[in-house]
């Protein structure tokens, strides 16, 4: 048995001892908490995802579209990871097909949110060093093909892994498995292709950010830069630099769940819940929400609909 799924067995039986073990009034209370902020952010990220497709100048507008597309990779990301939890948490199985389906959605929109993060940091680039051809280079057609393009890399990991496994094993995805994206791996290089691609990916993303950055804080000291702009431009991509950083919590979720699966059963149980809120469910469903209240064409509409109310709001001028 190769590396991956030895390691799969060993946090497959741990899961099966917390689940005999703890299955009493605090786990029923973990399994609120989890469900509770799940479904509250779930709820705050429909909320952002109908105002941005609400408006015709969200829906045609370059920044606006990739926002809506993190906002929805980022929904996804966190309905695929609180169904895995309560998979592992209650240590049920599933046929092996359908497990990958919830693992091709979940690895797809967690490697989606970074890579978008460098398009929208460009698109700001673009907007602040050559303004007057920001509106021909970012038009609806040519941003909705950028968002394509990210989506199939994004996916490109999983859909390999998916299918090696269907050339090499196509009757597995009958069994019966306990779903884990580490379960997924058949062969050691699997691994090894999903952590350097990761990391490749990350590196990628870092280096376009800091770039775009960089470049942007030299336009604002031109005279002929509008200085307010550059400004808003900097900040904006300084925050996406942040939102990077947030993504790379969840990249550590797998790793600091290893290392406590060697520690005593009920306090690796009650450190797991402590994994999932505070390195995926919080950093990216609070990132999108800090990125759009901080846009004053964004925050009124979004503040009333969120609070249910139907009198209209006009969107205010966007300002490149």
């Amino acid at each position: 048995m190769d590396e991956a799924n030895v390691s799969a067995e060993h946090l497959a039986f741990i899961y099966q001892q917390a689940y005999q073990m703890q299955l009493d009034g605090l786990l029923i209370t973990q399994l609120v908490i989890v469900l509770s902020t799940s479904l509250f952010f779930f709820y705050v990220n429909s909320v952002v995802f109908f105002t941005l497709r609400s408006k015709p100048v969200f829906r045609e507008t370059s920044r606006y579209i990739l926002f809506a597309n993190i906002v929805l990779s980022d929904s996804i990301l966190l309905l695929g990871s609180t169904v895995l939890y309560l998979f592992a948490t209650l240590y049920l199985h599933m046929f092996k097909a359908v497990c990958a389906l919830v693992i091709l959605f979940s690895v797809t929109t967690y490697t989606f949110s970074p890579l978008n993060l460098a398009v929208m940091s460009l698109e700001r680039y673009v907007a602040i060093c050559y303004p007057l051809r920001h509106a021909e280079i970012t038009t609806q057609r040519r941003t909705n093909i950028a968002v394509g393009v990210v989506w199939l890399l994004a996916s490109l990991n999983i859909v390999i892994d998916l299918f090696y496994t269907t050339v090499t094993m196509p009757h597995s995805f009958s069994t019966p498995i306990f779903c884990t994206r580490v379960r997924m791996f058949i062969s050691k290089w699997q691994l090894d292709f999903f952590y350097r691609l990761n990391g490749f990916y990350f590196v990628t993303v870092a280096v376009v950010i800091i770039y775009t950055y960089i470049a942007i804080m030299v336009a604002a000291r031109s005279i002929s830069t509008d200085k307010d702009s550059a400004k808003k431009a900097r900040n904006t991509v300084l925050l996406h630099l942040i939102q990077l950083g947030l993504c790379l919590t969840s990249f550590l979720h797998n790793v600091f769940e290893h290392m406590l699966s060697t520690l005593d059963v009920t306090l690796f149980l009650n450190l797991r819940i402590l994994l999932l809120v505070v390195l995926i469910i919080l950093p990216r469903c609070l990132s999108p929400l800090i990125y759009g209240l901080r846009d004053d064409t964004f925050r009124p509409l979004f503040l009333r609909y969120f609070r249910c109310r139907s009198s209209n709001v006009k969107p205010a001028v966007i300002l490149h």
